[in-house]
């Protein structure tokens, strides 16, 4: 199992580093910072951007550090709680199967992720080479525990954050220079007035 655990934790961590990618520069066909900020705040995701680059930078940073082994329970509680957030956000609606949109893909991978908890990410990884490479079905669980916890808090408080106000095209880049459009609209029709009394 040694090979296998190794295998589990490249793949799966692989596959998560380019999730995160493409949510943060658009990578293998994703939707870059900008356009998932905007998926989001849709979601009630809020603030999008900053929800956004946190669930990129966490499927970034969580992948990597599953595919190498390192601080594994931790990782994997982590890329639970992007799963799960997905899962209540995206996918629950749409039942399991992955032909209608459903959770069966998310599902999968959270289970694959416990199971690397369980079994711990063996020797070959860097929790192996500290002598810590054998976790039990405990560390499966407050994994599983912590992904929920932060999933839910953050959609409750994604909730309770008012919506981005879209920006204003008609605010002016600099306050100073719609004050001098103003002053000159106002001094155009003093100086017309003048004008006609002079003649």
């Amino acid at each position: 199992m040694k090979f296998g655990r190794l295998l589990l934790r490249i793949v799966i961590g692989g596959l998560f580093v380019g999730h995160g990618t493409q949510k943060l520069f658009g990578w293998f066909g994703g939707p870059g910072i900008e356009g998932f900020s905007q998926a989001a705040e849709s979601m009630e995701m809020r603030p999008g951007r900053r929800n956004a680059i946190a669930a990129g930078l966490t499927e970034t940073a969580g992948g990597a550090m599953l595919a190498a082994g390192a601080a594994t329970p931790l990782a994997a509680a982590s890329l639970i709680g992007t799963m799960t957030t997905a899962i209540r956000k995206v996918h629950f609606r749409n039942g399991p199967w992955n032909s209608n949109g459903g959770y069966e893909y998310n599902l999968v991978l959270i289970a694959a992720l416990l199971s690397l908890v369980d079994g711990g990410p063996g020797p070959i990884s860097v929790d192996g080479l500290m002598g810590w490479h054998d976790t039990d079905h405990k560390w499966a669980i407050g994994a599983l525990a912590v992904g929920a916890a932060t999933s839910t808090a953050i959609i409750e408080l994604g909730r309770r954050t008012p919506p981005t106000p879209p920006a204003d095209a008609g605010t002016p880049p600099y306050p100073e220079a719609g004050r001098t459009e103003e002053r000159a609209e106002t001094a155009e029709p003093a100086e017309s007035a003048e004008a006609e009394r002079q003649q």
